[in-house]
């Protein structure tokens, strides 16, 4: 199972250079990981006829991504191919570890960070795992009871979190795991076949380490929503001068560009700090994020298309060059001509699309002439 890097840094530092673009690839192979074993989860549980039974887990498992997938977008447009000073660095760790809440599509959103959000990722896809029964069979023990290791780790911090009247319990339970997994690990080194203990062990860990993430969240949320302003304003402004960028980016490299006005969070005024007068505030940041979420959205989707021309060109490239006819004439004079429609700065995307498809048509044509 794909674990989720560690995070950089605390909010309001400016993690190194090299420290951050580690991060910020170890993050994207985690995102694409992660939505290629939710898809193949997925395919699992139709071909088993059990789509209704991890329905809910599923739902949230694939928010969660989504929710992640947009915030490395953000970074992403901010580290700006590494010409990153102290500013920029700092609101990189501001997208880690700002809430998620506004971003993230569930019915009741939870207050996670971009790291909490991923770790409660690992714990339902191990969830999910457990209970389509896809983990591997017994030659793999050695390795899943390492997971667990791990997992139960992770736990124990969390445990630390819990407040005083429910953290005996939860030191009561995560001990209870502890002696399974020795028990586990004890028959293991003995030879004994443990596959049918650690399907049972796995799940009760995932769900006892969602359980506390889930419930530290909103525990964090209740306690005081002030902060819970505080951090969601921070995260817009983050997000706001990221989603410029990411516009600049756009409006340089495709036309037409879409031109979704940046929401000024400023505009909003000081978070007021009466109970009364903080819910419509409240209201209003989610307003603003919703806002920001759709210009993304409609931003990444043009620059997007872009890069799905170069895609299709550079793969009929291929086949012409298969058929022997690539370097024909009316082939590279048209291959020429959209490469360099595709290179310019904005690009004319109506021509792009007209050029790629018309080498597109040459080529099938001439395989059918072939």
């Amino acid at each position: 199972m794909n674990a989720a890097p560690a995070p950089p840094g605390a909010m309001g530092t400016a993690p190194e250079p090299a420290v951050l673009q580690d991060y910020l690839g170890a993050l994207d192979d985690w995102v694409r990981a992660r939505r290629a074993e939710l898809d193949e989860l997925d395919s699992a549980a139709l071909a088993a006829q059990r789509g209704a039974d991890v329905a809910s887990d599923m739902m949230l498992s694939l928010a969660l991504w989504k929710a992640v997938s947009d915030r490395w977008q953000l970074m992403w447009a901010t580290w700006d191919g590494g010409r990153v000073g102290v500013t920029e660095r700092t609101k990189i760790t501001t997208l880690i570890w700002g809430r998620l809440d506004g971003t993230l599509d569930t019915q009741d959103a939870l207050a996670v960070s971009l790291p909490e959000a991923c770790r409660l990722s690992d714990a339902l896809a191990g969830q999910l795992r457990t209970t389509l029964s896809l983990m591997p069979g017994a030659d793999a023990a050695a390795a899943r009871i390492k997971d667990l290791r791990a997992q139960l780790e992770r736990v124990r911090d969390q445990v630390g979190l819990e407040p005083a009247i429910s953290r005996d319990a939860a030191v009561e339970r995560l001990a209870t795991l502890l002696q399974r997994l020795a028990d586990v690990t004890d028959r293991a080194q003995r030879g004994a076949d443990v596959g049918g203990l650690l399907a049972p062990l796995e799940s009760d860990a995932s769900t006892f380490e969602r359980d506390l993430i889930v419930g530290n969240a909103q525990r964090r949320d209740a306690r005081d929503q002030l902060v819970s302003a505080r951090e969601l304003r921070a995260d817009l402004l983050a997000r706001a001068e990221a989603l410029r960028l990411l516009a600049a980016t756009c409006v340089r490299t495709v036309d037409p560009s879409p031109r979704y006005a940046v929401p000024d969070v400023e505009a909003l005024g000081p978070i007021p700090n009466t109970p009364e007068k903080l819910g419509p505030y409240l209201q209003r940041l989610d307003r603003v994020s919703q806002a920001l979420t759709l210009a993304q959205q409609k931003y990444a989707d043009a620059l997007a298309e872009r890069t799905q021309l170069l895609d299709l060109l550079e793969a009929y490239v291929a086949k012409a060059r298969a058929l022997g006819v690539a370097d024909r004439p009316d082939l590279a004079d048209s291959e020429l001509r959209a490469r360099d429609v595709l290179a310019r700065e904005p690009a004319p995307m109506a021509v792009c699309r007209q050029l790629v498809g018309t080498y597109q048509t040459w080529v099938d044509h001439s395989k059918e002439s072939a």
